[in-house]
C-alpha cells in the first residue's frame, strides 16, 4: 500500500483546527468482493489492538481473528501476517500491541510485540522470534496480564524510551532499560481498548473513537473524542474537511526554522509548524500551539540554545525547556529588549551548533547577542547584503537563510556578513519539505 502522507505545511489551516489529526488522503475500497464475512471497520468498530509494522509506515489495526493493513482496504485474516496466532494459542485475536523502540538494542529494535491474555509474542519481519511466545513477566517484569492497549514512547517524547501499557484506569510505564514499571492513574481517559503513536502524537481509541493524549501526563487538550472513521480511514460518508494537496514548491514561504539540542527540525509558517528530521511516518504539519500552547499568533523567528528553544514573536521571547515535552518557563514571556537587548521586529534568528552567539537578523543588519553574558545585549552589529530574510539555519553544511522559495548557503556567519555578492540562490524542493516541485 502506499499511503499518500503529502498532505503539508502551507495547504492545512482547515483539516489542523481543533488539534486534529492530519488528514490523510486514500481511495475509499471497501471489502473486497464484498465479502460479508469480513468485518467492516466504516460500521464503528472497537478495535483490539493498533500498532505499526515494522517499517514505521502502515499500521495494523487488530479486530478478533482479522486486521486491516493500513488505512484502506479490506480486513484480512490475522494469521496472514502473523500465523503463530493460532498455532500457539487459538485464540485468534490480540488484547495490544505496539512496535519496540530500543535504538541500543538492535535485535528488539522495530520489532512487533503481541500480547494475548498471559503471553507475549515477537515478530520481525512476520516471523516470529525464536524463544516466543513467553509470559509477559519474563518479557515485561512488573507489567500485568489481560492488557488493554499498548504503545512505545520514545525518549524525547516520554522522559526515556518507554511502553505505556494500559488495564482499566492504570497506566504502567515500562522503561526499556532499567526494566522498572511505574504505575500511574489517568480517570480523565477514557477506557482505552487500542493505543497507536501517528507522527509523535498519541490517541486512545474507545468504542469507534479516539483521544488525543499527552504520553507523559494523560493530559487531554481539544475537543475530544473524535470519531476515527473520519481521521484513521476512509468511509463513505465520513471525512473531516475535504481534501487538500501539497502547495507548489515555489509557493513556499518559511516563518523560521531551527534544529533542537536532539537534533529535530523544525519549520515553521503561518499557523502551523512541521517536524521534517523524522520522515518515516511521513510529513505531517500541525497547529503550533500543540507544540507550544501559548504561542497562539504564529512566530517570527526561533532558535535552540542549552535544551531550551526561543519562540520570538513580535517583541515577545517565549523560552520553552525541550524536555519531553516543551515547557514555558515561568516568567515568560518576556520583551525582546528585557531578554536580548533587542528593539523592534526580529525577521530570522539561528545558533551554530556548540556556539553560544545567536545572530539575529533585522532588516539590512546582522547583530549579534552573547547568551552567557549578563545582561545579554548586542555585541556586534554588521550591514547585511542579503535583506528581508524570512529564515536562517546553520548547520554542518554552512548556514542557509530563506527568502521566499528560495534559500541561499554561505559557508560562516562571517562570510553571511562580509560578503558583498550573494550565492546562486537554490530552490526549495519537495525532499526538503515535501512541497510539489
Amino acid at each position: 500500500m502506499e499511503l499518500i502522507t503529502r498532505t503539508l505545511l502551507l495547504g492545512l489551516a482547515l483539516s489542523l483546527t481543533n488539534a486534529a489529526p492530519l488528514k490523510v488522503c486514500y481511495f475509499y475500497l471497501g471489502n473486497k468482493d464484498g465479502d460479508a464475512a469480513l468485518p467492516d471497520r466504516c460500521e464503528g468498530i472497537e478495535f483490539d489492538a493498533i500498532t505499526l509494522d515494522e517499517s514505521g509506515k502502515n499500521p495494523f489495526f487488530f479486530k478478533e481473528g482479522h486486521l486491516w493493513n493500513g488505512f484502506y482496504g479490506p480486513a484480512k485474516p490475522s494469521t496472514m501476517f502473523f500465523k503463530e496466532l493460532d498455532e500457539h494459542h487459538h485464540l485468534g485475536h490480540v488484547d495490544a500491541a505496539f512496535r519496540m523502540h530500543n535504538p541500543a538494542k538492535q535485535d528488539a529494535h522495530d520489532h512487533i510485540f503481541l500480547f494475548l491474555d498471559d503471553h507475549v509474542f515477537s515478530y520481525y519481519n512476520h516471523t516470529l522470534e525464536t524463544g516466543y511466545p513467553k509470559t509477559i513477566q519474563e518479557d515485561f517484569p512488573g507489567v500485568p496480564t489481560h492488557l488493554d492497549a499498548a504503545v512505545e514512547c520514545p525518549q524525547g517524547e516520554c522522559i526515556t524510551d518507554s511502553v505505556l501499557f494500559f488495564k482499566g484506569q492504570d497506566v504502567y510505564v515500562y522503561d526499556i532499560v532499567t526494566k522498572t514499571v511505574k504505575t500511574k492513574t489517568w480517570p480523565h481517559l477514557p477506557l482505552c481498548t487500542s493505543a497507536f503513536r501517528w507522527a509523535e502524537h498519541y490517541y486512545c481509541f474507545h468504542g469507534h473513537n479516539f483521544t488525543r493524549f499527552n504520553p507523559v501526563s494523560g493530559e487531554v487538550s481539544g475537543t475530544y473524542p473524535k470519531d476515527a472513521r473520519n481521521y484513521f480511514m476512509k468511509c463513505e460518508n465520513f471525512g473531516h474537511g475535504g481534501d487538500h494537496k501539497a502547495p507548489k514548491c515555489s509557493e513556499v514561504k518559511l516563518d523560521a526554522i531551527t534544529t533542537d539540542d536532539r537534533g529535530r527540525i523544525y519549520l515553521f509558517t503561518g499557523l502551523n509548524y512541521m517536524r521534517v528530521d523524522n520522515r518515516r511516518n511521513g510529513l505531517h504539519a500541525f497547529p503550533i500551539t500543540r507544540g507550544w500552547k501559548e504561542v497562539t499568533n504564529g512566530v517570527d523567528a526561533v532558535f535552540s540554545y542549552t535544551n531550551k528553544m526561543y519562540l520570538i514573536k513580535d517583541d515577545q521571547v517565549y523560552i520553552y525547556k525541550t524536555d519531553a515535552h516543551y515547557v514555558l518557563i515561568e516568567g515568560y514571556p518576556k520583551s525582546l529588549r528585557e531578554e536580548l537587548g533587542i528593539e523592534g521586529t526580529v525577521d530570522a534568528a539561528f545558533l551554530c551548533p556548540n556556539e553560544h552567539t545567536v545572530h539575529i537578523l533585522q532588516g539590512h543588519m546582522i547583530r549579534d547577542v552573547d547568551l552567557t553574558a549578563t545582561p545579554r545585549v548586542i555585541n556586534r552589529e554588521i550591514p547585511l547584503p542579503l535583506p528581508d530574510i524570512d529564515a536562517g539555519l546553520c548547520g554542518p553544511d554552512g548556514i542557509k537563510v530563506f527568502k521566499g522559495s528560495q534559500y541561499y548557503l554561505y559557508e560562516s556567519p562571517m562570510i553571511l556578513a562580509t560578503s558583498r555578492i550573494a550565492p546562486v540562490p537554490r530552490n526549495i524542493t519537495s525532499g526538503m519539505i515535501g512541497c510539489e516541485d
